[in-house]
């Protein structure tokens, strides 16, 4: 790898584009090293896992609402149109990146990385696809594709830090899906690096859809982002330019959107030749909530087993969660919001509720990816009393691990303390999540499959479950025109496209 420094330049400086964090970016995605085995084995687990948790949301309100719009988007004569999950009919790349985006993304279930920023490069996935199903692509060119989507987001996270301005993650989304377009497409340095300036540009936006109440645009904002890196390439491959420099103008995104005029990060990128290999370091859940509540799951579990008195409220005095800065900031208490505490909030707010979720899995000894958000199971007086009594704190040495470039000791978890009425201290403590690749149980593609089926059953045919695990696990073979074997159709009944919303279009 190479580290690139980056700065802010002022107009005069005329900063060369070769020296462009987005161009050196688009050089990454142009090179055409080959694709590790690993790396291809990993690409093919986390088809396999977007499609689990995608299809769990088939008839979620946000995916009725984005399938909807994507219907009266018919593909262009320019190419043959993508798929949209769980259907059969197409539309054009842009709208089966948004519509697939936003299933993949609304359970928050698929993988993670974290790092300087947080991610879920997973988030890749559905606009490299629309765009290789369109094209009419090989599972060789979607694989190359995504193996840079992943690299350039990895990168961008491991390095620049957004939401310490209150910037969203998709900022990191918008680059890297654009580029992984134009590795796919095998276009050259110069395109690819306008399709990156544009997929920054436009992919701003606050922090606010992740702060207090919650909303449904928690789905649609990486939906949104993969939506512009494809229009993005469409531009670009038309001759059309993005702002230059994007990233270190005066008045470009460090300067004004992030840490302002007198910034300085490194970036690391593969240097010409080397593997693309940062998805690798990412992870992906077992449970669907937000990422740093995974531990605390598996934690509250095993505490469940092994301390049936602590289930009880009335047993129970308090509950401190000792842990990092994000997890105390973010889905703790320390973000100050009474929404983390409201039995009635939405189930976006919920799963970044962690003393919701620690009480709940405390309680059940479980966690589903329906029943533990559902206004009954939130609303039960026991786990309202309880849920109240849980409070988080940061702790510096679990801030330290989970900001640790040393993959054996960073940490997304923290310790407990459950302090009985009898005056009883309960102590434990959890590094990372079991299915994490240094956990007790670390994914592998046995997991990953038994994930899909279990989201599939009773929503799509045994016969098409067996067929899609098929087709995944061919990806490298599969040729060009045959990317369409990736979408599964839901079993009869399940979808009803009559019923969904009306809008404008």
């Amino acid at each position: 790898m190479i580290n690139h420094p980056v700065r802010v330049y002022r107009s005069e400086e005329n900063l060369p584009r070769e020296d462009q964090l987005a161009h050196k970016i688009a050089v990454v995605a142009a090179d055409p090293v080959e694709v590790s085995p690993e790396v291809t084995e990993m690409i093919i687990n986390r088809v396999i896992d977007n499609a689990s948790v995608a299809i769990a949301s088939l008839n979620r309100g946000p995916i009725v609402a984005a399938r909807a719009q994507a219907l009266t988007h018919a593909p262009s004569t320019g190419g043959a149109g993508a798929n949209v999950f769980g259907i059969s009919e197409k539309v054009s790349p842009e709208w089966a990146a948004w519509a697939n985006g936003v299933a993949v993304r609304e359970l928050d279930y698929h993988d993670t990385f974290l790092s300087a920023e947080y991610s879920h490069p997973g988030d890749n996935i559905p606009p490299i696809l629309a765009v290789a199903q369109h094209t009419g692509a090989s599972g060789k060119d979607l694989i190359r594709g995504l193996a840079t989507g992943y690299e350039i987001q990895v990168d961008l996270v491991k390095s620049i830090c957004l939401h310490e301005h209150k910037i969203d993650h998709v900022a990191h989304l918008g680059p890297s899906a654009a580029a992984g377009i134009g590795t796919l497409l095998g276009l050259d340095v110069e395109t690819i690096f306008q399709a990156v300036g544009q997929g920054l540009h436009t992919t701003t936006a606050t922090r606010q859809s992740r702060k207090g109440e919650i909303s449904t645009w928690k789905a649609h904002a990486p939906a949104f982002a993969g939506k512009m890196a494809v229009e993005a390439a469409d531009r670009a491959m038309r001759g059309q330019t993005s702002p230059v420099p994007i990233y270190e103008g005066e008045d470009g995104v460090i300067a004004w959107l992030l840490d302002g005029p007198d910034a300085a990060y490194t970036v690391p990128l593969p240097e010409a030749g080397e593997a693309k290999r940062a998805i690798l370091d990412t992870y992906t859940k077992e449970h669907s909530a937000e990422y740093q509540a995974q531990a605390w799951i598996d934690l509250a579990r095993k505490l469940h087993r092994e301390h049936p008195e602590a289930v009880d409220a009335k047993n129970v005095a308090s509950v401190l969660i000792k842990t990092s800065h994000h997890t105390h900031f973010v889905i703790g208490s320390g973000a100050n919001d009474p929404q983390k505490y409201d039995p009635t909030a939405s189930r976006e707010t919920l799963d970044h509720s962690i003393p919701y979720i620690f009480t709940v899995a405390l309680q059940d000894g479980s966690w589903h990816h329906v029943d533990s958000y559902s206004p009954e199971r939130a609303g039960r007086p026991d786990t309202i009393e309880l849920w109240n009594k849980v409070t988080t704190e940061e702790d510096a040495e679990w801030t330290r691990r989970y900001h640790s470039l040393d993959i054996a000791e960073k940490a997304f978890g923290g310790s407990v303390e459950i302090t009985l009425t009898d005056g009883t201290v309960i102590t434990d403590e959890i590094a990372v999540a079991d299915a994490h690749p240094l956990g007790a149980r670390p994914f592998a593609r046995e997991q990953y499959i038994n994930k899909f089926r279990t989201l599939a059953a009773d929503l799509v045919a045994e016969e098409e479950i067996e067929r899609f695990i098929a087709a995944a696990e061919n990806l490298e073979n599969l040729g060009a025109g045959e990317l369409e074997q990736l979408n599964i159709t839901a079993a009869p009944g399940v979808i009803d496209l009559a019923s969904a919303p009306k809008g404008l279009f």
